[in-house]
């Protein structure tokens, strides 16, 4: 039997959950990723709140599409939004993603912006 693409995905996003976990201290960074957008947010586990959150769809679009650039500057914007939390290191949840392309794009982004993970 063959797996279509997204249950590949759905396995090993319940695989990396197992091991990734947020606190208060230092939250998730969880990343969603659909063809016209990409999402992410700072997510306390302990607490079951969203601490952050930001997309390309409440982004300024600049005249650009979804792509590595846009992804970028959703990257730098949560990093801009946890420094207001005094949030500095968080846990990147890639949620099944492979680390590559706009996934990538969007972690190098936060690191510009001075997250550490």
């Amino acid at each position: 039997m063959k797996l279509s693409k997204n249950k590949k995905r759905l396995r090993r996003k319940v695989r990396i959950r197992k091991k990734v976990n947020g606190t208060s201290e230092r939250p998730r960074l969880c990343v969603y990723r659909s063809s016209a957008h990409i999402y992410a947010q700072l997510v306390n586990d302990e607490a079951g709140e969203t601490v952050a959150a930001t997309s390309t769809q409440i982004l300024p679009s600049k005249g650009k599409s979804l792509n590595k650039e846009s992804a970028t500057e959703v990257g730098r914007e949560i990093a801009k939004l946890a420094k207001e939390k005094n949030v500095e290191s968080v846990v990147f949840d890639r949620n099944g993603y492979l680390y590559h392309g706009r996934v990538k794009a969007l972690a190098d982004g936060a690191r510009e912006g001075g997250l550490k993970f």
